[in-house]
């Protein structure tokens, strides 16, 4: 009985899933990675243009007299507009004290001549503040200038919203593309397992040839080891036929010639139940002489049907052959062969083995058909190349029909008839050895059937 294997899991899935969730990461790091970076060049272009105008407001002071003038250029805030109109707020201090612009603007810190960037919230809104100073140095004075600068950050807002989108369907779009290429590469890297699946799927039950086509280098092991395998089990195989046929040949010889002296010794022996012995001694020899028969005619019919050599053969003339060397054997037992056929039915196949199966399937029939009985054997090329054999015995047991093709199984009909149990079996492996099939059912006025289909 074969034991039923347990999925683990589909590796394809496996592949499919850790790929695509690689992918996911990588999206999502490339989508805040494209953000940042584009976010952090959006702000430094505002801080650019924010510390140019800062430093142009510086420029613009001076002392005249003893005074501080600070003519702020036109440009020093036209360079900040923005196409969302941001507001833009300025203080100017002297020595920390207020000058001109918004004083409830912050001041922001100041580090030597540095221009110092903050962002901060002013009035509800979140600005970006600039703040720079200066030192003037007159005739005989010495202040310090410090100017701050804030711009409201609705366009940045915008691009920083633009920039997420952007980035958004560029992550997407790797996301998407990674999961197509991971779907074509698992089916492309599952491939040649499929392959080697399904060249092993089909293969037949007797098909043990190594597998020789190149496959990738990390199945080499495992074909390796299918090979190796194989290889073991047809050495087993062929042993095992061989010790069949070289034992049933072995032990048919010796029973022919134990059965003659069996034969000799019943004419001589005059008491009933000694001689009642010696007919179920001779019994006895002709079932083992038919099995020992019936063991070498199917381990030779395997071993040609895993090589069948196929002939342009008429199946009329061949099975006409057989039933002419079959013919006395059944006159002897008061049975008529009767042979149907077509002119010419032409085939090709193995003649030895077609022969051997119709052969067996004749002699069941003269097992079960009593004495000035017919058997009638046709041969039909309409609609398909068949074989048929039918009996005037019992017939098979309806519901065992379906299983008598088993090997060594045998019908509830057969209990006093010599036999093995392979006749069928035989059959059966010829037919399927030529892609066809053996059918057996009843006559509806009694008898088997049996029919050979190629």
């Amino acid at each position: 009985m074969t034991r039923s294997l347990q999925a683990s899991g589909s590796l394809r899935n496996r592949l499919v899933l850790i790929l695509i969730g690689g992918a996911a990461i990588l999206a999502f790091l490339l989508f805040f990675t494209i953000r940042n970076y584009a976010t952090q060049m959006a702000q430094q272009g505002q801080d650019r243009i924010l510390g140019a105008s800062v430093t142009s407001i510086l420029d613009a002071a001076s002392i005249r007299s003893g005074t501080v003038e600070i003519d702020i250029p036109y440009t020093s805030f036209s360079m900040l507009s923005t196409v969302t109109d941001d507001r833009i707020f300025y203080s100017i201090y002297q020595d920390n004290v207020f000058l001109s612009g918004y004083p409830e603007l912050p001041l922001g810190p100041v580090s030597g001549r540095d221009i110092v960037f903050q962002t901060i919230l002013h009035q509800g809104e979140v600005i970006r503040l600039v703040t720079a100073n200066r030192t003037l140095i007159g005739n005989k004075e010495r202040t310090t200038i410090r100017v701050s600068l804030a711009q409201t950050q609705g366009m940045l807002s915008g691009a920083r919203d633009q920039i997420s989108r952007t980035a958004f369907m560029f992550g997407a779009g790797f996301f998407a593309l990674t999961a197509i290429m991971s779907f074509w590469a698992t089916s492309t890297t599952i491939g040649p397992l499929k392959r080697l699946t399904l060249s092993v799927t089909r293969r037949g039950p007797q098909d043990l040839s190594p597998f020789e086509k190149p496959v990738p280098s990390e199945m080499l092991p495992l074909v390796t080891s299918l090979n190796s395998l194989m290889g073991r089990l047809d050495h087993s195989l062929n042993q095992s036929e061989d010790f069949i046929a070289e034992a049933a040949h072995r032990v048919r010889t010796p029973l022919a010639t134990v059965r003659s002296y069996a034969e000799a010794t019943l004419q001589r022996v005059d008491k009933e139940e000694n001689r009642q012995a010696v007919r179920s001694m001779i019994r006895a020899i002709d079932e083992s002489s038919r099995a020992a028969g019936q063991l070498l005619d199917h381990a030779m019919i395997t071993f040609r049907a895993d090589h069948l050599e196929r002939q342009d053969i008429d199946l009329v003339a061949l099975i006409e052959e057989l039933v002419a060397r079959l013919t006395p054997i059944a006159e002897m037992k008061d049975l008529e062969l009767r042979y149907k056929c077509d002119v010419q039915v032409s085939y090709s196949g193995d003649p030895v083995l077609i022969q051997n199966a119709v052969r067996n399937l004749i002699d069941n029939a003269m097992k079960y058909t009593p004495s000035d009985g017919i058997i009638d054997i046709s041969v039909s090329a309409n609609p398909n190349i068949q074989i048929c054999i039918c009996d005037s015995g019992k017939g098979f047991p309806s519901e065992e029909v379906n299983v008598l093709p088993v090997r060594f199984k045998r019908g509830k009909n057969a209990e006093g008839t010599i036999g093995s149990g392979l006749g069928l079996t035989i059959a059966l492996d010829v037919a399927k050895a030529h892609g066809g099939d053996l059918q057996l059912s009843n006559q509806p006025k009694g008898g088997a059937c049996a029919l050979l289909l190629f």
